[in-house]
């Protein structure tokens, strides 16, 4: 590592400020560009009987009475994150077994699990079912939109995935949406989500993700950052998805794609994560190299930052021509941890739902944990 990303490795979210400043000119200017940060500190006053409390928990009475937090805004999309000091300088739990009662819950599931025999006991769709091999398709009973499948895991355990098995989980959900659209060729729209256990509101704990495709035009949230992008191009003349690659790469949060893999397959840690632990991929499409970049950063996840339960989502561009320009349009790949699934805690309130997520992981310890795990 060079001096300067020795120095790097030293940073954390709340210095923020400094590390901008500390750019090239060029990247300065594109991070001033895409993002807004703003600093305060929140202040104070611990009585007496709570300061040992305080002191066990947080290490210190002066770093609760006095918490620098970062909100740190995308001028283009507006998504924004809170970063609380105090939060966000907790060390990781990391390096752990799973605890013994995640194993006992996830093998007492295997009784009654109708996933064990998804021939026998899961509906399919009107044009069949997909099979690959290590995965095979089903209907959803209860369906988000016309077209709604899954692709269930051959292993009940949903963590006992290789990178051959994630290639083959995916595989089966692009021949999936294939197949829908043929159905119906104006079910143009496809997305693809892995919600792991009930934390991340996995229904089911066998392993499994879901499908869809709609018609019409994409999801909200995916046309919304269609239309973001677009004006970003029209305004600057630049691509969004690259110049936000490369100020995360300048700050030190970028992650190495698979070796050999073509130049717009790219990641980062999150500078405006959702929930805990961002991590952001992008392909020109779901070929080889995005696929075992996906499931080296999943590996990874779970295994060097004791990820249990997570969520990851595929915005993808249409299956077929549509009247919108999704030309520059990358596929792209978000994946959060979602937390411990033995809390009781829910980890999205009011905050998340109605003003901007309150995130308690610091995306440069995230970025020196993950570093190298796309070359896995």
């Amino acid at each position: 590592m060079s001096a300067a990303g020795e120095e790097i490795s030293k940073w954390r979210i709340t210095d923020l400020y400094a590390l901008l400043e500390g750019l090239p000119s060029e990247e300065r200017d594109l991070a001033d560009r895409l993002f807004e940060v703003i600093s305060t500190t929140g202040r104070l006053v611990v009585p007496q009987g709570m300061r040992d409390w305080v002191e066990d928990t947080f290490g210190s009475v002066g770093s609760v009475q006095e918490q620098k937090i970062v909100r740190v805004t995308d001028r283009i999309t507006l998504e924004g994150t809170l970063f609380n000091e105090l939060r966000a300088s907790r060390p990781f739990d990391v390096g752990e077994d799973t605890p013994d009662l995640l194993r006992r819950e996830i093998e007492d599931a295997r009784e009654e699990d109708p996933f064990c025999a998804p021939e026998e006991k899961t509906p399919e769709d009107v044009f069949g079912r997909v099979r690959g091999s290590y995965s095979v398709s089903a209907s959803n009973v209860a369906k988000y939109d016309g077209f709604h499948g899954l692709v269930v895991f051959d292993d009940h355990d949903p963590l006992c995935f290789t990178p051959k098995k994630v290639d083959d989980y995916v595989s089966v959900a692009l021949e999936w949406m294939g197949r829908a659209f043929e159905e119906d060729p104006e079910a143009k729209y496809p997305f693809f989500m892995w919600n792991c256990l009930w934390r991340a509101g996995g229904s089911v704990i066998h392993g499994h993700a879901q499908i869809t495709v709609t018609r019409g035009a994409h999801y909200p949230k995916v046309e919304r950052l269609r239309r973001a992008a677009l004006w970003y191009k029209s305004k600057y003349g630049s691509d969004y998805f690259s110049d936000l690659v490369r100020v995360h790469e300048a700050l030190g949060l970028g992650l190495s794609p698979p070796l050999e893999s073509p130049p717009a397959v790219r990641g980062f840690v999150s500078l405006t994560p959702r929930k805990e632990k961002e991590v952001v991929l992008f392909g020109p499409d779901l070929g080889e190299s995005l696929r075992r970049f996906v499931a080296n950063v999943l590996e990874c996840y779970t295994r060097d930052l004791d990820v249990s339960s997570f969520n990851a989502a595929f915005y993808m561009p249409p299956l077929a021509p549509t009247g919108e320009d999704w030309s520059s349009f990358p596929v792209t790949m978000h994946l959060v941890d979602r937390g411990d699934p033995a809390s009781r805690t829910s980890d999205i309130g009011a905050m998340e739902l109605y003003a901007a997520p309150v995130v308690s992981s610091d995306p440069f310890q995230v970025a020196r944990l993950l570093r190298g795990c796309g070359e896995v």
